[in-house]
């Protein structure tokens, strides 16, 4: 059976003060937020409208059980330490330096580390551990300011979005 999905536009053209969605219909934030403002109830068929549960996606019953290495889903979707670090650019000198002294200074290790150089150019993929309480969002800024407009670019990705990202 294909997904269903109710949406700010069928909220809006419905205008009635109550619309009743098909089991396993999804209905979008913005659809929500519509029915709020015009004062309508989403309702499903055993009463108030309650979103389905997942079936693909970290959060998903499948990709727990399929996925048992990773950690469990939890209300915090940036729980766990895990951190994947993309650097590309023109090739010089102190470039890892510049970056590892900024992991470090961020409550940062290094577990892994891949890189290449190729006419000049590098691309270097590390993954890094936090220290339990070190900010991410402090990390990815002050790893994402590095390197200026034409030397290179650095990219912050927590592991958890890395993992589902590039599951097949």
């Amino acid at each position: 059976m294909a997904t269903r999905f109710l949406t700010a536009d069928d909220v809006r053209r419905a205008g009635a003060g109550e619309i009743v969605v098909a089991e396993g219909t999804l209905v979008t934030p913005q659809a929500l937020e519509a029915a709020r403002e015009l004062g309508i109830e989403i309702r499903g068929g055993a009463g108030p409208y309650q979103e389905p549960q997942p079936d693909r996606g970290p959060d998903a019953t499948r990709a727990v059980r399929s996925l048992p290495h990773l950690p469990e889903p939890s209300e915090d979707p940036l729980a766990g330490t895990g951190v994947i670090v993309t650097a590309v650019g023109r090739n010089r000198r102190g470039i890892l330096a510049e970056i590892t002294t900024t992991l470090n200074a961020n409550g940062a290790s290094v577990h892994n580390v891949s890189q290449r150089v190729v006419e000049g150019y590098f691309h270097l993929i590390l993954v890094v551990e936090l220290d339990a309480g070190a900010p991410f969002d402090g990390l990815k800024t002050a790893l994402e300011c590095l390197g200026g407009t034409d030397d290179y670019a650095v990219r912050v990705m927590h592991e958890r979005v890395f993992r589902y990202m590039h599951r097949v």
